[in-house]
Parts: structure tokens; C-alpha cells; sequence
């Protein structure tokens, strides 16, 4: 019967932040600042550092560090749609900026869902997060309670009510619900629509649909929407709408759809019908997704701040850690502007 071996202990033998020291010729503090504060440590050694951690195959001990500290490094965000393009560029550019002072994103999706941003909400809060980040300020009474109770930084993203507690960076949605009145009203397009989203717990577009049916009112034009079936694809119910609006006996000049993907379905599925874009049916979307350009006709849309907002969340998250001082660099309105892209649809 042959000899069992001893079990290697768990850990044993892993590489330690002193073993990272010793060979990197620095101090374990040095080593920890290029964790958690690079900035602080000079170019060359943090290539002199980077160079052994990938020789030695270190990993820090995050949970262990965050414990000592009762914060982790971790910013939480939770975003509508992970997969949807609108939203792309804001995770982008604020990961690129968290990462580049040492902190890390961890993304939950709630895809328009109040209660499922509630549920990630409680969990990331269970980890201690440096910062929480949201979209929008349309919360369940329970998120409402929770982040008016933490005691880290939240920031709202993808609106701007600044009478609210937490910082908001953003644009109004009511406004661009305006803008797009305005200029459709100007191309002298009377009777006009307006397509909400099918995700019926996007209040964003809602609040946009408002503004655009004021103006219209203000202008002496009688607002018209329609509202595609519950969840349907976007794709899809931009077609359902497109087909619903232009079967009536007076059909619509022009539609402002609540997004792009709402608006490419609906001018796709016109063509197909043998509606002419713009002569018959102007198109005009939001969110400026990367195909709105490359549709034929191309679609005129409202580009959002996507990116800026991204970048501009995590410098003020970074801000309020301590971890960022921009000395008045950055101007400090969180207010961004929309901006109107007149293409070949409208």
C-alpha cells in the first residue's frame, strides 16, 4: 500500500507583496501604493513593479486589503442594458478612468426593471463597495431608502435633477423631448408622432414623450404617440409602430422615435412597405447608435453625452474618495449637453 502524500496547505507558497518588494528592490509600501494609488508611485517603478508582479504571477489579496481598510476598491454600477449601445461608451469611459487610479468596475444590469436595480443594489451594497453609481433617479421606495442610508458616494447618472441628494451627471430628458419637437416642428412637419419604448419601465423615454408633447401643445400642435406592445425586440416594435401610424386615413409627417433601434426597425419596415423617407414620413431617433449613419436613408437622431458622462462619473466618484484632486481643472457643472445630428431621415 503505497505512502499517501501530505496535502499542500492552501496558500502555501503563493507569492506574497514582500516577495513582490524584495525583488522589485522597493518598499511593501511602494508595492501597495501600486495597487491603490499609482499615482503616487514614480514611472519607473511602477515599470520596474509591473515587471516582476507579471514574473512572479502575483495576485493581490483584494478581500483581505478591503477588510483592512472596511472598503474595498470596487465601484458598483448598475446600467439598464449592458447589451444595448447607448450605454456602451458610459461603462467605457468610466472604467478607463476608475482603472487608471487603481479602482475596478462591477456592472449589474437591471434592464429597466426597478425592482431587479433594488436587488442588485442590496447586493452590491453587501460588499462594501467604494462608490455606487446608478441610471437615472427612477428608483424603487426600497433603493431609495438604501442609498439615502450609505455612507458612500452614489452618483445618478443619465439625468440631472441637481435638487436631489445624490450627485447627478447628466442631461434632461424632458429637454430633449423639446429640442426634437422643435425641430421637427421647424422642418414644418405638422402632424407628428411619437414612439415610446417597448421596455415599459424606461421613464427616461417617458419623461422625453413628455416634453416632446408639451412643446408640441405650446406650438399649437396636437401631440400623437403610440406604445409598441410590452417588451417587444426593439427592432420589432419599431415596425409594429411604423405599420400602426401609417395605417391611418391621415398618417403621420414625421415620428420621433424614444431610440435609434426603434427608429432604424420603424424606417426599415416603411421602406419595405413602400414608404418614402424622408418625403413621406420623416424619422428622427436618439441615442446616435453606431448604424445610424450607415442606414439608407441615414437617420437623423439626438447624440447623447454617453461617453462624457462615463468619464465625468468616475472623476467626481474619485473626487469624493480622496483619490483625484483636479484643482479646478474640470469645470464643475455636471450639466452636458445633447446635441442634434441632422441626417438624410428628417
Amino acid at each position: 500500500m503505497s505512502e499517501e502524500k501530505p496535502r499542500k496547505r492552501r496558500g502555501a507558497g503563493r507569492v506574497t507583496l514582500n516577495t513582490v518588494a524584495r525583488q522589485a528592490g522597493v518598499s511593501a509600501i511602494t508595492v501597495s501604493r501600486y495597487f491603490n494609488q499609482p499615482e503616487q508611485v514614480s514611472p519607473e517603478r511602477r515599470e520596474r513593479i509591473a515587471e516582476v508582479v507579471a514574473e512572479l504571477g502575483y495576485v493581490p489579496n483584494l478581500v483581505a486589503g478591503g477588510l483592512a481598510s472596511a472598503r474595498g476598491r470596487i465601484v458598483a454600477m448598475v446600467i439598464p442594458n449592458i447589451s444595448g449601445p447607448i450605454f456602451a461608451n458610459t461603462i467605457q469611459g468610466f472604467s478607463d478612468t476608475l482603472s487608471r487610479h487603481g479602482y475596478q468596475l462591477l456592472l449589474a444590469s437591471s434592464y429597466f426593471s426597478v425592482e431587479q436595480e433594488e436587488s442588485a443594489v442590496r447586493a452590491f451594497l453587501g460588499w462594501s463597495p467604494a462608490a455606487l453609481v446608478l441610471t437615472s433617479r427612477f428608483h424603487s421606495a426600497g433603493t431609495e431608502k438604501m442609498i439615502a442610508d450609505a455612507d458612500i458616494p452614489v452618483v445618478e447618472t443619465w439625468d440631472y435633477v441637481p435638487e436631489r441628494a445624490p450627485l447627478q451627471i447628466g442631461f434632461s430628458h424632458y429637454e430633449v423631448g423639446v429640442s426634437a419637437a422643435r425641430y421637427l416642428h421647424g422642418k414644418g412637419y405638422r402632424r407628428i408622432a411619437f414612439v415610446q419604448n417597448s421596455a415599459a419601465g424606461d421613464f427616461s423615454a417617458q419623461e422625453r414623450g413628455e416634453g416632446f408633447a408639451a412643446t408640441l401643445t405650446e406650438l399649437g400642435v396636437q401631440p400623437w404617440a403610440f406604445t409598441p406592445d410590452a417588451d417587444r425586440a426593439p427592432f420589432d416594435a419599431g415596425k409594429q409602430a411604423m405599420e400602426a401610424l401609417m395605417s391611418h386615413a391621415t398618417p403621420p409627417e414625421a415620428i420621433f422615435f424614444a431610440n435609434d433601434n426603434l427608429a432604424a426597425g420603424g424606417l426599415l419596415a416603411g421602406q419595405r412597405a413602400g414608404v418614402k423617407i424622408p418625403q413621406d414620413c420623416a424619422v428622427l431617433g436618439f441615442g446616435d447608435y453606431p448604424f445610424a449613419e450607415m442606414l439608407l436613408p441615414s437617420l437623423s437622431t439626438i447624440k447623447p453625452p454617453a461617453l462624457e458622462i462615463g468619464v465625468l462619473a468616475a472623476t467626481r466618484v474619485l473626487e469624493s474618495l480622496g483619490a483625484l484632486s483636479l484643482k479646478g481643472e474640470v469645470q464643475r457643472l455636471n450639466l452636458l449637453d445633447c446635441r442634434l445630428i441632422e441626417r438624410e431621415s428628417a
